[in-house]
């Protein structure tokens, strides 16, 4: 993420986005925890998403707005923003089996 730095954003749990075959999904990242509802989206030609989301920041209620593009095969890259706040570009890659928090 360009707007924090690695601790920051793994400050409670490691940093993560997840997309649903849905168009739902959720996102955690320092203390923040967002649900996403998204739409289909072609941005550059690159097949992506852009979505709304509402959650918490230290259990204050925050919201916004973002979208992500599938790059590199299974890594997608986007921005995220809060509602009248911060935005942030990221980069995510599909977490591997030894990655993964308590087996999940």
């Amino acid at each position: 993420m360009s707007g924090w730095d690695r601790d920051a954003i793994d400050l409670v749990e490691p940093g993560y986005i997840e997309f649903t075959q849905d168009g739902t999904g959720q996102f955690g990242f320092i203390a923040v925890r967002g649900w996403l509802d998204g739409r289909p989206l072609e941005r550059d030609g690159r097949v992506g998403v852009e979505f709304t989301w509402a959650g918490v920041d230290e259990s204050d209620p925050v919201s916004g707005r973002g979208w992500a593009v599938r790059v590199d095969g299974e890594a997608i890259e986007g921005h995220v923003s809060f509602h009248l706040g911060d935005d942030s570009t990221f980069r995510a890659e599909p977490f591997a089996a030894d990655d993964r928090v308590d087996g999940q």
